[in-house]
């Protein structure tokens, strides 16, 4: 029997339902205890997921016999909690982003191998079974060469989520707005598919597949009393493999739409929004073409899309990032969600954010 690993979860607000939720969901995962500095907020986590509540996380650290900690922090505050935990010998499984900057997630993984623990990154959408689809053709070579590569993400998020009580919308804890804290799974989703294109270019596992953007970026939807960084963003990609490609992502569309990912190229198109496959047409036809069509296409349920809510979105894709993070560390090998691949959506985000910046082309390094 596999063994039990024994978690903290460090920030238990918001998104730390899913994960906990994620651990009651597999056998081999055991959730003892939570820590945030606030105490109504801790207490209320812990007795609804029956652990043990701290308000300093390296008291917690200190106090439980612990295998691994997820982290769910404001996504400015990952690396100390990691340093913390690597000084320990405790495995991270961190949210998306990894951390704001490239320079605190190299960071992140200069720690990890130091002190020899694994590190991994939480991005539930690499195992949405329409993206697993998607990536799977595009490594067939079904798709032909590749033209596009598109992600949208016409979101709405009301006033209140930017409210001066919170982190979300500020430089210093967000490091960015509806790119880095609601695209960025998008994103991962659409360099992590493109990447798995055959052609000239040969890509290692450090490597981005995106090779340049150009963006712009603005605060439309709120007051700039609320927000430091951008609500509504258009970017243009260029990948190494030649494909040109698209992101918009948005806090200010009320009141909120359904993510969309396109991938097409000369002998082929799929287009995914949220969970129905609304499209995937070939040159060179398949009979199970039209089996995940049927199986996948039609939805019409406008739930649980985080269009609107971020918390309305369900926990299934945290379950099985989860798993993989256990499944590898029971095999001592390397998480296919490691800090590595984790870096790439930030650094896809960043070169967006510089480009808006200065009005220029921008290398993804």
């Amino acid at each position: 029997m596999s063994k039990i690993y024994r978690f903290a979860i460090v920030g238990v607000g918001g998104i730390a339902a899913m994960h906990a939720n994620a651990m009651k969901d597999l056998p081999n995962a055991q959730l003892v205890a939570g820590s945030c500095r606030g105490e109504e907020k801790g207490r209320k986590f812990v007795a609804e997921f029956d652990c043990q509540w701290y308000g300093d996380y390296v008291e917690m650290l200190d106090k439980e016999q612990l295998d691994a900690i997820t982290i769910c922090t404001p996504s400015g505050l990952h690396l100390e909690p990691l340093t913390a935990a690597a000084e320990r010998g405790l495995h991270v499984l961190s949210e998306k982003p990894l951390e704001i900057t490239t320079q605190r997630v190299d960071r992140m993984i200069a720690i990890a191998d130091e002190k020899g623990i694994t590190l991994g990154g939480i991005f539930p959408s690499r195992f949405n079974p329409l993206m697993q689809l998607v990536r799977d053709a595009v490594a067939e070579g079904r798709f032909g060469n590749l033209s596009i590569g598109a992600t949208y993400v016409p979101w709405w998020r009301d006033d209140d989520y930017y409210s001066p009580d919170r982190w979300q919308g500020t430089l210093a804890m967000d490091g960015g707005g509806a790119l880095m804290n609601q695209s960025i799974h998008g994103i991962d989703a659409l360099q992590w598919i493109m990447a798995s294109a055959p052609g000239a270019t040969t890509l290692g596992d450090a490597d981005n597949p995106v090779d340049e953007v150009f963006a712009y970026t603005a605060k439309r939807g709120h007051d700039e009393s609320l927000i430091e960084v951008e609500d509504t963003a258009v970017a243009v990609l260029r990948f190494k493999n030649g494909a040109l490609g698209q992101i918009l992502g948005c806090t200010s569309m009320y009141p909120g739409n359904n993510r969309r990912t396109m991938i097409a190229g000369r002998d082929g198109a799929a287009i995914i929004e949220e969970d129905e496959l609304v499209s995937f047409s070939f040159r060179d036809e398949r009979p199970d073409d039209k089996q995940m069509l049927e199986k996948f296409g039609a939805k019409t349920a406008t739930s649980g899309t985080g269009a609107s809510d971020p918390l309305a979105i369900g926990h299934a894709g945290h379950t099985a990032n989860l798993k993989a993070f256990l499944d590898a560390l029971d095999a001592g090998a390397t998480p296919t969600i490691d800090g590595v691949q984790s870096r790439k959506a930030v650094a896809i985000i960043t070169a967006i954010y510089e480009s808006a910046t200065t009005g220029q082309p921008v290398k993804v390094s």
